[in-house]
């Protein structure tokens, strides 16, 4: 009886009780953050809005609301989620694309303000700011100095390598994958996709070729290639937990007289010298101010004739994932896409010559979709792993990307450079018939 008062006496003080829902209380809110929006909007109380036939939106609390007052769009939003006051049920793409399509922050405007703080008032939304989740990331230093991208680094890959697993399934790869048939197994598009970068480098041309995985993961590259083309391979990754597994994983395949795995930071690298170089999702990292360091530092490491292979997101204009977005705090810390055309001008700038640029990004929409249904079939077990806050992040960035990556927001580009000899020789075939192969099993061996 006392939790009923309580409840009543809170139902009275903020203008909602029974015969009014917080529907009409809240509907200034709702109006301006997402007017005629494709979800079915369910609150705390019960109440419905929205599209009765769209995934469901569930907004558990006022602390939601307060989210979004005092981080208007998607980091109000991705708070809210990440932290449990919202939740999503049904298509998960579909929903986060609803929300996207809403422009939260174009449709407050000033002759919203005094409505949306009375609705606020009315259901308790209005407050200090609340701490953000414990997930989001705050990196300090100076940016992209070696200490703090590897503190950015571990905010996002050393959350244990069994959660990685449950995603990426037995491949591996967090990158791009290359779908021939878009039924293709993940796995298999995965070696497809390594198959492709092996044959740009030239390894089925030159046995024995030594190669420099620079960010190589779990080591499925670095495997790939010493497995199926015999490459004498290096692999580099400031990921403690990456290293550990890649090295297992090196040894279980039989390839540890091929493949180093080492803990080393890029810019370590000095004094020797490869045959070729491979980039896969790496220089998403690296951000533009330190572009032209980063290919100038590999081109020196490549012998005449030696090939980059660049494999990176990228888009339009160029983004960095700012403080304000919920990528740049959750997901990628000091993290930034660069224009494909800005990344083809720093290889040629570092005395690389372009020779081939590719793009798959229609296959990363694909791999997303993937990673998403392989997180919603084990959920009980990323939670386990990783807690739930955590695994919301995830399922929350992929669908967006996922997103980005089909209505061409994103893109997903392979650039391939040669060091010319003195001569001008480049090695290069005259056509890109070389790239053409048949897909990889899972194994490496050709088909």
């Amino acid at each position: 009886m006392a939790e009923t008062r309580i409840i009543a006496d809170r139902e009275r003080d903020c203008g909602v009780g029974p015969g009014r829902p917080l529907t009409a209380v809240i509907g200034p809110l709702l109006d301006a953050y997402a007017p005629g929006v494709g979800v079915r909007v369910e609150l705390w109380d019960g109440s419905v809005a929205g599209d009765p036939h769209g995934p469901v939106v569930r907004i558990r609390s006022a602390d939601a609301l307060r989210r979004l007052l005092w981080a208007p769009g998607e980091l109000g939003v991705g708070r809210a989620y990440v932290a449990g006051d919202i939740d999503i049920h049904g298509d998960v793409i579909e929903a986060v694309a609803a929300l996207r399509d809403s422009d939260p922050q174009l449709r407050v405007g000033p002759r919203h303000v005094a409505a949306l703080l009375r609705a606020a008032r009315q259901v308790g939304a209005i407050g200090r700011p609340l701490p953000p989740p414990p997930e989001e990331a705050r990196p300090r230093g100076l940016r992209h100095s070696k200490a703090r991208d590897a503190s950015a680094i571990s905010h996002h890959y050393d959350v244990g390598n069994e959660f990685y697993r449950l995603v990426l399934g037995p491949a591996m790869t967090y990158s791009c994958a290359r779908f021939n048939d878009p039924s293709t197994d993940l796995a298999e598009a995965q070696a497809s996709k390594h198959d492709l970068v092996c044959r740009k480098l030239g390894l089925h041309e030159r046995p024995g070729v030594r190669l420099l995985d620079v960010g190589c993961g779990w080591g499925s590259m670095a495997i790939h290639a010493a497995r199926t083309y015999g490459a004498r391979v290096v692999g580099v990754t400031i990921s403690r937990e990456q290293v550990d597994a890649a090295r297992a994983r090196v040894i279980e395949a039989g390839v540890a007289d091929l493949v180093e795995i080492r803990l080393q930071d890029y810019r370590d690298v000095r004094g020797e010298r490869f045959d070729a170089i491979s980039s896969i999702g790496m220089s998403e990292h690296v951000g533009s101010e330190r572009i032209g360091e980063y290919f100038s530092g590999l081109a020196a490491l490549l012998a005449p004739r030696g090939r980059l292979l660049n494999h990176a997101i990228s888009s339009v204009g160029g983004s960095k994932l700012g403080r304000r977005s919920f990528m740049g705090r959750y997901v990628f810390p000091d993290g930034e896409l660069l224009d494909v055309g800005d990344t083809v001008l720093a290889m040629e700038a570092a005395g690389l010559e372009v020779r081939d640029v590719e793009s798959l990004r229609e296959h990363y929409a694909t791999t997303l979709r993937h990673w998403i249904a392989n997180l919603e079939a084990n959920w009980d077990d990323a939670v386990r792993l990783v807690g739930e806050r955590r695994a919301r992040v995830w399922r929350i960035y992929m669908a967006g990307s996922a997103l980005g990556f089909e209505d061409g927001g994103l893109g997903l580009h392979q650039v391939l450079g040669v060091t010319a000899d003195p001569d001008g020789g480049s090695g290069m075939a005259r056509t890109r018939d070389g790239f053409v192969t048949a897909p990889a099993d899972v194994t490496g061996e050709p088909r």
